[in-house]
């Protein structure tokens, strides 16, 4: 068994200098293969620029940005910089607002995504004799094969139990002795529920040690309740379809920031209205350049997330660039009363108080030709103290206040009287569009 702390310990030990000079050569490698694609060759010949201007890690700037439009307008195989002869699978997004974006993989690409998976997992402490249970969906969604390979790669008992049955999930961990659960965040929380009603507690009668959780933007106050609730370490987890799926980012024991692994991937944080680089510590757009992808590399891509760099060095030893948890997506940006909100601000604050719950539902109104902001949340345990709930109102609907500059509507719902879903919770609820 390796008993080292790196997985890879050849590319997870680099200095800066050594991480630099690998990304340019495969930023190299990567530019010329993606010529054999018309797309690029029509980007780069509209740009004025061929592979050969590309001479230093700075020259990225020259290369146009790739954006979600473009996967779908090239849908469903425009992308490919390989005769479709040379792809094993294919992983797509539901299409609900047009074409879906497809991404096709390669052999070697699967396996490269393995590992960086891989990867993840053994920083977070996990090793062949864990059991690994995956309660994500498998399919088209990426967290479930991109789990579960990465798993099997480190060598642990896997199993796939897939989303959603709670009860069959509990008596998998109990049975299997499972040690580690990958999970969305809203998904861990409905599971702590269903042990409290069965009687289980995860401290007592289960053998978990470490949680991986990502897929759906959570604030440090929910990863700090999941901890709290399942007596284990909770370990924030990014990955997005277009770059592979899960894997492109993942934090070390030190829990203080993402560790993205920049030889697969060049890192870049821009302005999302200029699209100018920001100064380290700055909150922008995450920008993703793939070096590793053979059947659909990726210049440039506009990832839409908002994050911010927080460093470069870590007490891990690791010296690959550090990101702040996902601060939510500029598309999903909330605009109420010419203010911009995002829904992460008000978890932020919901999740300080106690008494209430981790389910929680934001909707947007026009009432009488005004843009109204309603939160529900449900409380932890029901009671009938009138005066105590109506305090607690207050209180979170003046904390809202100081965090998002508007007053809120504030509701406080009985317990599981909010919508529960499987996938990726549903946090904002926007009814303006029927008014319009």
């Amino acid at each position: 068994m390796n008993n080292s702390n790196y997985f890879n310990p050849e590319f997870e030990t680099m200095s800066r200098e050594q991480i630099e000079a690998l990304q340019l050569e495969r930023l190299k490698e990567t530019v010329r293969h993606c010529m054999n694609n018309e797309f690029y060759q029509k980007k780069f010949k509209e740009a004025g620029i061929t592979p050969d201007d590309i001479q230093s890690l700075d020259d990225i700037r020259k290369i146009p940005f790739t954006t979600k439009g473009d996967l779908r307008d090239t849908y469903p195989f425009g992308m490919s910089c390989v005769p479709l002869s040379k792809c094993v699978r294919l992983h797509s997004s539901s299409g609900t607002t047009g074409n879906p974006t497809v991404i096709l993989h390669t052999q070697r690409d699967l396996d490269e995504w393995a590992n960086q998976v891989a990867r993840n997992l053994w920083m977070v402490g996990l090793r062949p004799d864990d059991v690994f249970q995956n309660s994500s969906g498998y399919g088209m969604f990426t967290g479930g094969l991109g789990f579960q390979y990465g798993a099997e790669k480190l060598g642990m008992l896997t199993v796939p139990a897939a989303a959603g049955n709670s009860l069959r999930q509990i008596k998998f961990i109990k049975d299997f002795g499972t040690t580690a659960i990958h999970a969305i965040p809203s998904y861990v929380t409905r599971l702590y529920e269903v042990m409290q009603e069965q009687g289980v507690d995860p401290r007592r009668d289960t053998k978990l040690k470490v949680l991986a959780i990502g897929a759906e933007p959570h604030s440090e106050e929910q990863r700090k309740r999941i901890e709290d609730m399942m007596g284990v370490k909770a370990y924030n987890s990014f990955g997005m379809s277009e770059m592979c799926g899960p894997g492109v980012g993942f934090e070390c024991k030190e829990q203080n920031g993402l560790h993205f692994w920049e030889d697969y991937y060049i890192v870049e944080i821009v302005d999302p209205e200029t699209l100018e680089p920001v100064p380290d510590g700055e909150i922008g757009e995450l920008v993703l350049t793939t070096l590793r992808r053979e059947a659909m590399p990726l210049l440039r891509y506009r990832t839409r997330d908002l994050t911010r760099v927080l460093g470069r060095t870590c007490p891990c030893g690791r010296q690959h660039v550090r990101l702040d948890r996902m601060r939510g997506r500029s598309d999903d940006m909330i605009v109420l009363r010419g203010v911009n909100i995002f829904p992460i601000q008000i978890e932020k604050i919901l999740m300080q108080f106690p008494e209430v719950g981790t389910n929680y539902l934001i909707t947007l109104t026009t009432d009488d030709n005004n843009d109204n902001m309603t939160v529900e949340v449900e409380l932890n345990e029901g009671t009938d103290d009138f005066v105590k709930l109506q305090k607690l109102e207050k209180e979170i609907k003046r904390q809202l206040k100081d965090e998002i500059l508007l007053t809120p509507i504030v509701k406080l719902v009985s317990r599981g009287s909010l919508p529960v879903s499987e996938g990726k919770a549903v946090r904002v609820v926007d009814k303006r569009k029927v008014y319009q």
